[in-house]
């Protein structure tokens, strides 16, 4: 018998399309929800956030969107809403990513759907929140970063603002919309009330922040670009080896004086400029002129030996390729790869919250579009005849179960 999860029982609808919402409710499936992700007849268009594809589907799409099963529903029908709210009536979770007042405009929006049920936790992600000036400006991770101080505070310094290599917007929005569904549900226990949850990725983002935003708000100093240096300690930064780069946090007392030492510039632990981390922070571009040239006069792998032999903290920095060849990062734990009948082995980012007791689970791998329509319908007790007329009409698209498989080339 399968071990019980922690949200078994739970239904999710998930309309949200893109990264941060379908990542959401990835997350609550790989801990037992029951997830329905409800495409438009074109599909969601996270699934063209491509290349590389397998099949027609983006392998960004794919490894956000496990643990689900999709049906479509055309919602620009007259029929498709109230197919919509039949399947909203016995769900737990709303997950939506539109912009505010368009789930109101196609008749579905919080106020009814809670009307009907008042216990339904109703989750929606924005660009900009509910409310304010900037409540119905369209947004998406980039331009979250970009107007949120993020690209402000990354790149070199006096270089061109650099934009983080990976959606932070997006998944760090992902991340505490289900801590607040995660919230609501748990208040709903005691309660019996459902209520609306709002996330916006820009207050996502403020939040990521809040170690800059702090020293800003005391400071009144914007931070600036900093390279891979933190703006609060030093030595804390990546130097220039022989062959490479490393990576060194060497900013308590007695690591910066031990790596002095290990260094052979004993008189730099004695330099009023670098005695205290404040000073090294101020006087940071001239101690890394100095340190790197002692980095530069061994191999990376040498400094990582020396200097983990002194508990000086270091890494290498590593690229995907290097780190795909680690027996620790490749763990079935950490990089799930589901069997998909027609798409072979798909992609997937495990979970980093590991429940001892409910471990999570990847269950399924992404759905193609559509490809649960009808036992999604049957499921929530439409009969075989209403299912094909609504297939007929065009309120309802049915995959066809015979997809010839496509090659990953």
């Amino acid at each position: 018998m399968e071990a019980h999860q922690v949200l078994d029982g739970i239904r999710v609808l998930d309309i949200s399309q893109g990264a941060a919402g379908p990542s959401a409710g990835m997350v609550l499936g790989e801990y037992g929800a029951t997830v329905i992700k409800v495409d438009p007849p074109e599909g969601d268009w996270g699934r063209r956030l491509g290349p590389p594809f397998l099949g027609e589907d983006a392998a960004a799409y794919i490894g956000m969107n496990r643990n689900k099963r999709s049906v479509v529903i055309n919602l620009k029908t007259a029929q498709g809403p109230q197919v919509f709210k039949a399947l909203a009536a016995e769900s737990d979770v709303i997950l939506e990513s539109f912009r505010p007042g368009v789930m109101d405009r196609l008749g579905i929006g919080y106020s009814v759907l809670s009307h009907q049920h008042p216990d339904l936790i109703y989750c929606a992600i924005s660009a900009f929140g509910t409310t304010g000036p900037w409540r119905d400006k369209p947004g998406v991770d980039g331009i979250i970063q970009a107007m949120s101080g993020l690209m402000s505070v990354t790149g070199e310094p006096g270089g061109q603002p650099v934009k983080v290599g990976v959606p932070a917007a997006d998944m760090t929005a992902a991340l505490i919309a289900v801590q607040g569904i995660l919230l609501a549900l748990l208040a709903r226990a005691r309660s019996g009330k459902g209520q609306r949850v709002d996330v916006s990725l820009l207050d996502s983002l403020f939040f990521f922040q809040t170690v800059p935003w702090s020293m800003f708000m005391v400071s009144h100093q914007s931070p600036g670009r900093q390279g891979s240096a933190a703006p609060y300690s030093a030595p804390n930064e990546v130097y220039p080896t022989k062959d490479g780069f490393l990576m060194v946090a060497a900013y308590w007392p007695q690591r910066w004086s031990r790596l002095t030492q290990v260094l052979q510039c004993p008189e730099l632990d004695r330099d009023p400029r670098f005695s205290e981390v404040g000073d090294r922070v101020v006087h940071r571009a001239e101690l890394f002129r100095l340190l790197a040239e002692k980095f530069r006069t061994r191999s990376t792998e040498e400094w990582r030996q020396i200097l983990e032999k002194e508990d000086i903290l270091c890494a290498p920095v590593m690229d995907y390729d290097q780190l795909a060849q680690l027996d620790h990062v490749m763990t079935p734990e950490s990089f799930p790869r589901l069997e998909h009948p027609d798409l072979g082995l798909t992609p997937g980012v495990g979970m980093p919250a590991q429940l001892a007791d409910m471990p999570p689970k990847a269950r399924c791998p992404a759905p193609l579009v559509g490809e649960h329509s009808r036992e999604i319908l049957q499921e929530w007790g439409y009969a075989s005849h209403v299912i094909d007329d609504l297939i007929d009409q065009g309120v309802v698209w049915e995959r066809p179960r015979a997809l010839a498989k496509r090659s990953q080339d």
